[in-house]
């Protein structure tokens, strides 16, 4: 597709929809907003705060939770800012650039915590089929290098879908239909050649978030395999508990972004209000979940809450 060469055609600014439909009870929805907002706000920090003034959660799985916590807390604040706009002051416009570096930022910290929770999973694939040697395996240096390794890959795989996306032109419809601005979203604005963004975007999230799902699963085959040859029932039942939380966080994080995936490439008749709801859901859920979860299943943490409230 040729670049169209008007300039006036070009609009200066994208405007976010919000959710379509329900502008009469945008007072109501922003206090929901506002709520899960504050409270994944709250629940990532403290767990941030627990786990550094305790010094006996300085664990490999505490310290992975930390970083997860950071990645949460990474796309609360990417998103909060246009969503609450929108619902406190109607401030639907958002110039190109600031868009960029919103998907930017969502993208970024979404990767880094696929790969984090991967980094989950061979924690507990270690800590049951490798014991003795747990200590050994993950060591603070290397799980520091598993981190840092973790958020370069986020930020290194989506850091030229941006560049790319601000030499396109755009001439066509520029609403967007969510409160913040999603890649996919974008693309459909452009009047340029887009193959590069739809076919790296594809690779991108079959190296990263396909790559991470094989590992998780393979580590759970090989957990599996080994709580299987544990002849005590109860330590069966003990060793499959540590694994649960993890578990029902990876569900929690990949199933909503795969479902919008899935729609946004291959589903073109579900309802903007539906592909608008499961976005929200894909972002907000997750990190406003994900402490709830750790603070209630993981005792240690459980615990060291139930001090800090009582004292």
């Amino acid at each position: 597709m040729s670049i169209v060469n008007d300039t006036k055609l070009q609009p200066a600014v994208f405007f976010l929809t919000g959710i379509p439909g329900q502008e009469d009870v945008y007072v109501w929805i922003s206090i929901l907003f506002c709520l899960m907002y504050v409270t994944s706000i709250l629940g990532n920090s403290l767990i941030l705060f627990i786990i550094k003034t305790d010094p006996n959660l300085h664990e490999p799985m505490y310290i992975f939770l930390s970083m997860l916590a950071i990645s949460d807390l990474g796309i609360t604040i990417s998103t909060m800012p246009t969503t609450l706009g929108i619902f406190w002051f109607n401030s639907r416009e958002i110039s190109h650039d600031a868009c960029f570096a919103q998907l930017s930022f969502i993208l970024s910290f979404s990767f880094t915590e696929s790969s984090v929770l991967s980094s989950m999973a061979f924690d507990r694939f270690v800590a049951i089929c490798n014991p003795l040697r747990y200590a050994s395996i993950l060591t603070p240096s290397r799980i520091a290098k598993m981190g840092l390794v973790s958020l370069l890959r986020g930020v290194g795989l989506i850091f030229p879908l941006p560049i790319f996306l601000k030499q396109y032109r755009y001439c066509k419809d520029n609403i967007l239909s969510h409160s913040y601005c999603l890649h996919q979203e974008v693309m459909k604005m452009a009047c340029s050649d887009i193959m590069f963004n739809i076919v790296y975007g594809f690779f991108v999230t079959v190296s990263s978030v396909g790559l991470d799902l094989l590992l998780i699963l393979l580590s759970y085959v090989m957990i599996l395999k080994t709580v299987l040859s544990i002849t005590s029932h109860v330590e069966r039942l003990k060793a499959l508990k540590t694994c649960i939380t993890h578990i029902c966080v990876v569900l929690l994080f990949y199933m909503p972004g795969i479902c919008l995936s899935v729609i946004y490439r291959f589903v073109q008749s579900s309802s903007p209000l539906f592909q608008n709801v499961l976005g929200n859901v894909y972002l907000l859920i997750p990190p406003l979940i994900n402490p709830i979860v750790y603070s209630v299943k993981t005792k240690p943490i459980r615990m060291r809450i139930s001090r800090l409230f009582v004292n």
